[in-house]
């Protein structure tokens, strides 16, 4: 179900967890710093974090494919956003797939406190399994909204981020010089043609 964003109390503390989720280029980093520029303009204390190895587009901003960006403070690790959110209504976590799964915990914590807590994240890695702590940020969020990409092979609604590049560990920076988008049917057909060729 899609976060309500009018669903949202802001006369309590009633803290929650929303993940943004989906596969690369599929637009969760602009709907990451809408939600955050939103309650910016309601007046609310923000925090923005990132993990500090992204530095793709900037280190000290996170930074939408549109070219939209919010200030953010990058950590190395999840334990050091506990730290550093204080007096916060709203915190913004990008990029959470490159956190350790004690982002799980970090969120709940904040979310315990009244935090309203707002992660976005790949729910996939290159080869379609899921990512890091993906999967338990998903079951603890009270909103899951899923978006999607548009397919470079057919134009199809697209879930999956194929590597393009040939390095084989899991986290590899990259934009769309190593990644494209594809459906399904078009990432299976893709990955069926590597393996065969491969055993050429």
């Amino acid at each position: 179900m899609d976060f309500l964003e009018n669903s949202v109390d802001s006369t309590g503390k009633r803290g929650s967890v929303e993940v943004i989720t989906g596969s690369m280029f599929s637009g969760k980093t602009e709907e990451l710093i809408r939600r955050l520029r939103r309650a910016q303009f309601a007046g609310l204390k923000v925090e923005i974090f990132k993990p500090s190895l992204d530095t793709r587009f900037s280190e000290t901003r996170v930074v939408s494919h549109d070219d939209k960006s919010i200030v953010s403070t990058p950590v190395d690790n999840a334990s050091a956003i506990l730290l550093l959110t204080g007096d916060v209504s709203v915190v913004g976590i990008d990029e959470a797939q490159f956190f350790d799964n004690s982002i799980v915990d970090v969120c709940s914590r904040l979310a315990d406190t009244g935090i309203r807590v707002i992660v976005a994240g790949l729910d996939m890695d290159f080869m379609g399994k899921p990512f890091g702590p993906m999967p338990a940020l998903l079951a603890i969020a009270e909103f899951i909204t899923k978006v999607h990409a548009i397919c470079m092979r057919c134009g199809n609604l697209a879930q999956y981020s194929f590597r393009k590049s040939e390095e084989e560990q899991i986290v590899v920076l990259g934009e769309k010089d190593k990644y494209e988008p594809l459906c399904r049917t078009c990432y299976n057909q893709l990955i069926r043609n590597n393996l065969n060729n491969d055993e050429k």
